[in-house]
């Protein structure tokens, strides 16, 4: 049961991901013609193109999508427990299914901007990951660079960013129930 268990988290987790990153391609206004959010879109239109029919976007926010993602996020507070006996309570799953979301999201953050740091010291010229990347990390690390300016060419405000984002974890876990479980 554990190896289902691990499956169906996997599952889980990686959806919710492709689908917070196709959420976050649209808010940054990314290339959509580079390879890596055309993989995202192509692989995410199965189910977002239905929704879109029937919910459409506001203010610039791809409401059907962010809502797939929710959904996604509480599905997996029913749909494990359920299979490992337990009981349904949908106030819980709602409840843990948002904070879920939002932590998978700052995890999301964390792990591209780790991606993108380590693709600076590797990849050298142009590479259209590392670009797409860039656009994507770039609007949580511009605030930090304008206050932190870099020490000989050499830029902290992602180690800065790994810390705040650390710190926000660490005060959320403190003060939102269930932050540290999930």
């Amino acid at each position: 049961m554990e190896a289902i268990n691990f499956l169906l988290d996997f599952a889980f987790k990686a959806l919710l991901m492709l689908l917070v990153l196709r959420v976050w391609l649209q808010l940054v206004r990314a290339d959509f013609y580079n390879p890596f959010s055309q993989f995202i879109v192509k692989v995410t239109n199965p189910l977002v193109i239905p929704l879109r029919r029937v919910i459409p976007g506001f203010g610039g926010i791809d409401v059907s999508t962010l809502l797939l993602a929710f959904t996604v996020a509480v599905l997996k507070f029913v749909i494990i427990p359920l299979l490992n006996g337990g009981d349904l309570n949908m106030l819980t799953a709602l409840y843990l299914g948002l904070i879920y979301l939002i932590k998978q999201s700052g995890m999301l953050l964390f792990m591209l901007m780790l991606v993108t740091a380590i693709m600076s010291w590797v990849v050298q010229g142009y590479n259209p990951t590392q670009a797409i990347l860039h656009q994507l990390t770039e609007p949580f690390l511009k605030p930090i660079k304008r206050i932190v300016p870099s020490f000989g060419g050499l830029d902290l405000s992602v180690l800065i960013a790994f810390l705040l984002l650390n710190v926000i974890n660490i005060l959320l876990s403190g003060s939102v129930p269930g932050w540290a479980m999930i």
